[in-house]
């Protein structure tokens, strides 16, 4: 019922646009790359598809990150736009019901996303590579991992819009975030979990081990983000 219900709110914003314009942009990556330089990459070794990940991950994760940032902004300024949020307060919805909502349509549009990702690598594999037997699989198996690396900043993204009521501090905070990502080490295992830094960890050359270190670390942080939102929530409301 609230998913339905946030569905309803976000016809009046940009928010689907935005994720849909987003997501062919960052799917057009990979593609404008293949097309202009693909001499680069033919004659290297290993699977397509972490050769185009390899190349193209990163520009690509912040575009989705930003998008990520853009569209939990716009999610929760319509909830404190004319003091709706106070509003809501006085019907028996619970604030964490509202959150819940709001993170089951941005994951979704967010794995919405990495679909279109996804079939832009496959039509990049299949133009200009060969598509082996095992492609599928091989390409299920590393935009599953990305989504699941993606989803601690899709949670915290929300915290922060939650807790701004003005849509710019929260924009200008995550703004900050993703590119404080974009500086630390990717090789690194500690700061590499920081929530925005997650996201650019890529599944092709990563050895299982680290793979599921990772997979471990995404599962931990949402479980905190998630206690760390009941708790800002009850502090809140004690303080209103």
């Amino acid at each position: 019922m609230n998913v339905s219900l946030e569905c309803k709110k976000v016809k009046r914003t940009g928010f689907l646009p935005a994720f849909f314009g987003g997501g062919i942009l960052a799917a057009a990556v990979p593609v404008i790359n293949m097309a202009v330089r693909s001499e680069m990459y033919l004659n290297l070794p290993g699977n397509p598809i972490q050769i185009l990940l390899n190349a193209n991950w990163q520009m690509m994760t912040m575009l989705n990150m930003l998008l990520v940032v853009a569209g939990t902004c716009l999610l929760y300024h319509t909830e404190y736009a004319d003091n709706a949020m106070q509003k809501m307060k006085s019907l028996p919805i619970r604030e964490s019901s509202i959150f819940l909502g709001k993170t089951v349509l941005t994951i979704f549009m967010s794995l919405f996303v990495l679909v279109i990702e996804a079939g832009a690598v496959a039509f990049c594999t299949y133009h200009w590579f060969k598509i082996g037997s095992d492609f599928l699989s091989e390409l299920c198996k590393y935009f599953g991992y990305s989504f699941l690396l993606m989803l601690p900043c899709v949670i915290l993204s929300l915290l922060i819009s939650e807790a701004c009521k003005n849509m710019w501090v929260s924009l200008g905070i995550g703004i900050v975030c993703v590119f404080t990502a974009t500086m630390l080490p990717t090789s690194s295992f500690a700061p590499s979990l920081f929530p925005f830094a997650m996201p650019f960890q890529v599944f092709a050359g990563t050895n299982a081990t680290q793979a599921m270190h990772y997979i471990y670390a995404s599962i931990a942080e949402l479980a905190v983000l998630g206690l760390g939102q009941f708790i800002f929530v009850k502090v809140r409301r004690s303080f209103e």
